[in-house]
């Protein structure tokens, strides 16, 4: 017999594609150790009672010490950990009255250009959204808005 307690639903993982100056910023992973080293978006699990852009404007804060705006969602949900959490994430762009992004939760921290986005090992999860980001930037550039 299968003890498991199933969710009702999957966690919510929450990320911010922080853009600047026609680039993102893209976070290197400190821990743990079957992930240090690659490349993410700031953000993390939605807590109960939390709605997910409070998590994401929270998260932001907690790891870079920054306050963000929350703009138009990047591509659509990422299944991850098998199918038990979803990756969601949105544009954003720091407040005026922000500082600039510390790593406080990662190894490093860089601000990529379009043609540098493949220059860092991202997470898998976060490469569609990569791509999504890379089709954003582009039309921007081009002055498609």
């Amino acid at each position: 017999m299968d003890v498991r307690t199933e969710r009702a639903e999957p966690l919510v993982i929450v990320g911010a594609a922080i853009v600047a100056d026609s680039r993102v910023l893209g976070c290197e992973r400190a821990a743990p150790p079957e992930t240090a080293g690659r490349w993410e978006f700031p953000g993390g699990k939605v807590e109960p009672g939390e709605d997910e852009l409070e998590a994401l404007v929270r998260e932001c804060q907690e790891e870079l010490g920054v306050r963000i705006s929350v703009g138009a969602r990047v591509g659509g949900d990422v299944p991850v950990a098998h199918g038990w959490a979803l990756l969601r994430v949105w544009f954003a762009t720091l407040l005026d009255d922000s500082p600039a992004p510390q790593a406080l939760e990662h190894r490093s921290l860089r601000w990529l250009a379009v043609d540098e986005l493949d220059s860092v090992p991202w997470l898998p999860a976060d490469a569609p959204i990569v791509a999504e980001i890379a089709r954003h930037l582009t039309q921007t550039a081009a002055g498609g808005g």
